[in-house]
């Protein structure tokens, strides 16, 4: 299977670390690409984030303790271990830089530069690489130098000040979302990249900054600004232009439901026993509904509440009302599909005997492809790439 994969024979130099560039080579790897993870002796930062750590016994290299932060995104590659402050080091580095597709890298602007590994020096020297550099706010202007993480580019894009409820302190999203679709973006420049290159013969270069990132995934928060001037609030789950569209309390637990047209509204009624509100005609347009809001969503609180979330989700089930449970994780793992899907693999670990991941997100003809490494202990391959490069 991992020599049909798309990126079969591709080959990534990963000098990133934390999260953005990480999830970006991960994803690479899980398409096929050979990726080699260089990290500096002490280790990418997030091996020390924790806990929760994994540890075990039952590995072939002693007992292990894995940060699971850094099982999370570190997948699918090799792991090399490189002092850049060295010449050794550097001359390692280009080495494995010389054989590479694509190089990827996460620190601050002119970092790369000042080691000799920017990208003048390398697209000079090796024309066919492609460079993809990650960065808090890009590679130009007054933030240039400031280092960039997930929660400073959420609150300065805008989506603390529309995320959360209204009345309260602004919120961050529970998941690291500006490194996330950053790390999405780069890896969707870098495959637009590569096409490039079997016409012209180049490799290029392709920069995403987390601010951008955060700015872009607001889309229609955004959008409500620049078209109408109006500067987005936070709702909770409601949704600004839908209702019903959120989170509905049930006896037992909560239900996320989305109502997306007046057919579905009738529907809706239909299934959990309303008449009163399908029948009032300040209720039959969508528009309507958005202007009764509040007195609507406490109806349904009446209305919901008489049922189990078992109930309310087979009822809206049959009469093809889009819904869901509210889940939390461990809800998310025990769901019949999430199994059935095969969403939790175990993989094999050098240290810890296994561990268990995410599989890869896509499918190609039907087959999700394997994963075909576990995430590798701290420079767990150094020798075998290196001895690959006729390096000591």
């Amino acid at each position: 299977m991992s020599s049909s994969l798309p990126l079969a024979g591709v080959r990534v130099a990963d000098f990133t670390r934390v999260l953005t560039g990480p999830f970006c080579t991960m994803l690479l790897a899980d398409l096929g690409a050979e990726v080699i993870k260089i990290e500096p002796p002490g280790g990418d930062d997030t091996r020390a984030w924790g806990p929760p750590f994994q540890q075990s016994g039952l590995g072939t290299s002693g007992p292990g303790r894995e940060s699971s932060y850094f099982l999370s995104v570190n997948r699918g590659k090799r792991g090399v271990v490189l002092d850049l402050k060295t010449q050794e080091g550097l001359r390692a580095a280009r080495a494995i830089v010389g054989q590479a597709d694509i190089l990827v890298e996460n620190f601050r602007p002119g970092t790369f530069e000042k080691l000799g590994l920017g990208w003048e020096v390398l697209h000079a020297e090796f024309p066919r690489l492609i460079y993809g550099a990650i960065s808090g706010f890009g590679q130009t202007g007054p933030y240039r130098d400031r280092a960039g993480y997930d929660v400073i580019a959420q609150g300065m894009g805008g989506l603390m000040s529309y995320n959360g409820e209204e009345g309260r302190p602004p919120v961050r999203v529970g998941v690291a979302v500006a490194d996330v679709f950053a790390g999405s973006l780069i890896t969707q420049g870098l495959l637009a990249a590569l096409y490039a290159r079997e016409k012209t013969g180049l490799g290029g270069r392709v920069d995403v900054n987390l601010l951008e990132a955060v700015i872009a995934l607001g889309s229609s928060q955004v959008s409500r600004y620049l078209a109408a001037g109006e500067i987005p609030l936070p709702m909770g789950n409601d949704h600004r232009s839908i209702v019903p569209y959120g989170t509905f309390e049930c006896g037992d637990g909560f239900v996320n439901v989305a109502v997306g047209n007046d057919s579905l509204w009738r529907k809706f009624c239909a299934a959990l026993e309303l008449p009163d509100l399908a029948a009032d005609p300040a209720l039959a347009s969508n528009e309507g509904r958005v202007a009764g809001r509040e007195a609507l969503n406490a109806a349904l609180l009446t209305g919901m509440t008489r049922f189990t979330r078992k109930e309310v989700m087979a009822r809206l089930d049959a009469a093809g009302v889009p819904c869901g449970p509210v889940y939390d994780m461990k809800g998310v793992f025990e769901d019949e599909h999430v199994k059935d899907q095969g969403v939790a693999v175990s993989v094999p670990h050098a240290t810890l005997g296994h561990t268990t991941v995410t599989a890869a997100p896509w499918r190609f003809d039907g087959v999700r492809p394997p994963v075909r490494r576990g995430p590798p202990v701290l420079g767990e391959h150094t020798a075998e790439v290196l001895a690959e490069l006729g390096l000591d």
